[in-house]
């Protein structure tokens, strides 16, 4: 009786042809490691915006508390040089002294429709030297002009003689901005808040690096307009993280697409 032949071992199911090549698995190996950092990139960056929201919301809540404290005297000036924006602008103060009403300088402003009061448009801000007995001068933002009345004999009865209290909120420098152009101090043009150039081309030596946005307290004739510090900070750290979010979700999408496709080929 004849037996049958045994059966032939079955061939691989992936011959040797199909069989990627060790260039191939090299390859795929360095887009995953390469996939993993960028993953790895776009969760830590997600992650810090979502930490710069929580220092942000922290900042705006110290800021509302300054703007509607009591206000506190002037910083002396041992203490100019350890000032910062993050613990001190905005912080509310008062100082005494006389203006220099003949050393003013115009900075050029708009006033939008978000500001209060019916004066709007285009206009200046007053910033005048106050002239003080116990301390260094310091640049005084007065408040908003209209354009038509920036020549100071139009405001005349703004134009307050004699010692005088000043509140208002501590600023810094204004930043560059692309969107702003750049002061000419040797012209007496200015469009940012920068008190070191006010100074030096109102010729006001030793005066603080820092000015006051005085308050919104009635001045005789109406003008300037004080109290108009726009007080915005930049806020879309959450949009930011979600943002990254959404692109590191993305990035393993279409790694399981990619995956998913090459293993119905190989079958």
């Amino acid at each position: 009786m004849t037996g049958k032949a045994p059966s032939p071992v079955p061939p691989s199911s992936v011959s040797p042809a199909t069989a990627p090549s060790p260039a191939r698995r090299g390859r795929g190996l360095l887009l995953l490691v390469l996939a993993c950092a960028a993953f790895a990139v776009l969760i830590g960056l997600g992650t810090w915006q979502l930490n710069r929201l929580a220092w942000k919301e922290a900042l705006l809540a110290r800021v509302e508390a300054r703007v509607h404290a009591a206000p506190q005297d002037v910083p002396p000036p041992a203490r100019w040089p350890a000032l910062t924006r993050e613990e001190d602008e905005y912080r509310r103060v008062k100082v005494r002294g006389t203006f220099d009403h003949a050393k003013e300088a115009l900075v050029y402003t708009v006033r939008g429709d978000d500001a209060a009061g019916q004066v709007k448009g285009q206009g200046f801000l007053v910033v005048t030297p106050l002239i003080r007995a116990d301390g260094p001068p310091i640049l005084i933002n007065r408040g908003f002009v209209p354009s038509d009345q920036r020549d100071p004999a139009t405001r005349a009865e703004g134009e307050v003689k004699g010692e005088v209290e000043v509140v208002g909120l501590l600023r810094f420098p204004e930043e560059a901005s692309w969107f702003v152009p750049a002061n000419d101090p040797a012209r007496g043009t200015f469009y940012r808040m920068e008190p070191a150039e006010i100074a030096a081309a109102r010729g006001i030596s030793g005066a603080a690096p820092f000015l006051i946005d005085a308050d919104a307290t009635p001045v005789p004739g109406g003008l300037p307009i004080g109290g108009g510090t726009r007080i915005a900070f930049p806020n879309r750290h959450l949009e930011y993280a979600l943002t990254w979010y959404g692109l590191a979700a993305s990035l393993v999408g279409v790694g399981l697409a990619v995956f998913i496709s090459r293993r119905r080929r190989a079958s």
